[in-house]
């Protein structure tokens, strides 16, 4: 047996096994999560993602059932986190003046 044959023969055996492990013997297990489970720079993200489709759509009852699934004290207090988060990490202009539209109307409504 060449030492090409071996090689390839050793390959595909590795591979075989990989599959045969991550598909049969412990494969992916997909579990629900919460978003006050990430992190905060992802929380940010999606804080600035409901910003976004606020600008665009002007629907602020879609936009306070989005950040109550953050499960903060209030959406506000959410907007205000992210705020401060995008602030620390030097988030773009554009993106702090529609979180800060989102805070502005938010507190309208105090």
């Amino acid at each position: 047996m060449s030492r090409w044959t071996l090689f390839i023969l050793i390959l595909l055996l590795g591979l075989g096994l990989g599959l045969v492990y991550g598909w049969v013997i412990n494969p992916v297990s997909y579990q629900d999560t919460t978003l006050d489970s990430l992190r905060k720079d992802y929380q940010t993200d999606y804080t600035l993602m409901v910003a976004e489709v606020f600008h665009q759509e002007g629907d602020l009852d879609w936009a306070l059932n989005r950040l109550t699934l953050l499960e903060d004290k209030s959406p506000l207090d959410s907007v205000e986190n992210a705020l401060k988060f995008a602030a620390q990490a030097e988030y773009t202009l554009p993106d702090m003046f529609l979180l800060r539209d989102l805070h502005n109307a938010l507190k309208e409504l105090e």
